[in-house]
């Protein structure tokens, strides 16, 4: 996991390749514009999901882990905290290949982190990451899916 502002995405490009296209698009887009929706960038490989969240509480909040895809979640308009959970200390779980996703609905994170407008979080494949806790309502968000 990496908690940092937007500005320094440049400084994790080694990380994966497909970063650099990530900060690019960023500096070619205004994301708090965009409507909701899918926006393709490179096929399936990269693309970034523009949403209008529901703000939950951390009980309601649901730790997930990806396999195949890096999230880079940017909240647009308020503030969004995440739960955390390395996977390792996760239960076994039904792990859904369509939508790359596994879910652990009981799980509270035992960590947490806050990000404005302006902070990233990277979650990898080894972070189980509880997205979506706020305390206002909605709030807009950039989720852009990564293949790892």
């Amino acid at each position: 996991m990496v908690i940092d502002t937007i500005e320094n995405l440049k400084k994790y490009i080694g990380i994966n390749p497909l970063f650099a296209d990530v900060v690019k698009f960023i500096e070619e887009n205004d994301l708090s514009s965009m409507e909701d929706g899918k926006y393709m960038i490179k096929g399936n490989d990269l693309f970034v999901n523009i949403t209008t969240a529901k703000g939950k509480t951390p009980d309601e909040a649901v730790m997930e882990t990806h396999i195949n895809m890096i999230d880079i979640q940017i909240p647009l308009d308020e503030e969004e905290t995440f739960g955390y959970l390395p996977l390792a200390d996760l239960p076994k779980a039904e792990y859904n290949a369509e939508k790359d996703i596994t879910k652990y609905p009981d799980v509270p994170g035992s960590s947490y982190v806050t990000c404005r407008p302006g902070m990233m979080a990277i979650f990898f494949p080894q972070d189980g990451h509880a997205p979506c806790i706020s305390y206002v309502p909605e709030f807009r968000k950039a989720i852009f899916k990564v293949k790892a």
